[in-house]
């Protein structure tokens, strides 16, 4: 009988949907008020209430938690005001005890309306923010639909650095019509005004957005698999030589400034996720159960209201499937994982023959203290080594 299904980690993601406006690379749940998707203004501190009471919704599913990290993502959460990001908090506090090293992070972009609240989130309790920079050039921010001005963007980082102990930027690289070079000279700067973290992700394009219907028509080209492959080693080389080595493929910090909610999700941890199309995965009864809620804002309200939760999706997963996404999300990490932890999770033991193979390849390695974890040459195939792991 396995005892433990957990990896020790609990976290609350709070999803807020809400945007000015939406980018054309972007096909996270989000929704501008009054846009069709909504049909009508929303009223923050009704749906306040509805996180509210999901939040004890989940309580009662999972109490006795000790929370290790809070994320308030979207969306654009710095839409929210102070008063409703500390009545969520409050609540979890209420609810759940709280880390001591909790990790209290709000996605934020660079507008002057958003920094001026900076302060207010503070006091209300976030003691980290994740900053939607995407860019330090102005003719890419417009490109990707962005609001702000790259002046905008390094007063917010700066701002932020003053404010909070713990920040975070991104960027958007392997862009249409980007250079090697052009990106080495963008990163550099980026790496010189980081506090300790810093998100890179390539370019990718979604179906269901603006991008994917340029990119069917030809009328963005993007880079090849090799210049995308330039892109990624450029990235890691100047990430090393500054400090920040990768710790999750897309994810670089100095030593001891990872991001406790992203190293949640990738070592595979529990956690609730609560507002209009948020994911959770919770263990209850020692089966892991995959969470879904309705992604149309108005509608999840309505739900919430009717049911005390807004749950569409109430999944077990089989041992089989718990052991595919753990080496889903755990291969994505510079540590990779532990095939024993597999074999607990999937009861099956990964194929000898089958690592051989990719180590053969150069895409894998094994560790003095027994993880398995991808190489920087395996990164550039990693959906491949991983449907070979999983077969």
């Amino acid at each position: 009988m396995i005892s433990n299904r957990a990896n020790g980690l609990f976290g609350i993601y709070v999803h807020w949907p809400f945007c000015l406006h939406k980018c054309p690379y972007c096909d996270f749940n989000s929704h501008v008020p009054n846009s069709r998707s909504i049909g009508a203004a929303f009223d923050e501190r009704e749906f306040v209430e509805s996180y509210i009471n999901e939040l004890r919704h989940f309580a009662k599913i999972k109490p006795n938690e000790i929370v290790n990290s809070i994320f308030f993502g979207g969306g654009t959460p710095s839409l929210m005001s102070p008063q409703a990001v500390g009545a969520i908090l409050d609540e979890i506090a209420l609810l759940w005890s709280i880390d001591e090293n909790v990790e209290i992070t709000l996605e934020a972009n660079p507008t002057s309306v958003e920094v001026a609240r900076f302060k207010g989130y503070k006091a209300a309790g976030v003691n980290r923010l994740s900053i939607g920079v995407q860019s330090l050039r102005q003719e890419p921010l417009k490109a990707l639909g962005r609001n702000h001005s790259v002046s905008e963007a390094k007063s917010a980082v700066a701002i932020a650095q003053s404010i909070f102990e713990r920040s975070s930027f991104d960027l958007i690289y392997a862009r249409p019509d980007q250079s090697l070079d052009e990106w080495r000279v963008e990163l550099n700067e980026a790496l010189d005004m980081a506090g300790g973290h810093i998100s890179l992700y390539q370019l990718t394009i979604e179906q269901g957005t603006r991008f994917f219907d340029l990119h069917r028509d030809k009328k963005i080209i993007m880079p090849d698999a090799d210049l995308s492959a330039d892109f990624y080693q450029l990235t890691a080389q100047l990430c090393n030589e500054a400090g920040y080595p990768a710790y999750e493929i897309s994810n670089h910090a100095m030593v001891g400034e990872e991001s406790i909610h992203n190293l949640l999700y990738w070592r595979y941890g529990e956690y609730v996720g609560i507002g209009p199309g948020a994911h959770g995965r919770l263990i209850i009864d020692n089966i892991r159960h995959a969470f879904a809620n309705e992604k149309l804002p108005q509608e999840w309200h309505k739900k919430v209201y009717a049911n005390g939760h807004g749950l569409v999706t109430d999944d077990k997963l089989t041992w089989e499937e718990e052991g595919d996404e753990l080496l889903l999300m755990g291969l994505r990490l510079s540590e990779g994982i532990d095939p024993k932890r597999f074999e607990m999770l999937s009861g099956r033991s990964l194929s000898a023959h089958q690592i051989k193979d990719l180590q053969g390849y150069g895409f894998v390695e094994q560790l003095n203290n027994g993880f398995l974890r991808v190489t920087e040459s395996g990164f550039n195939v990693l959906d491949a080594v991983v449907a070979d792991l999983a077969a």
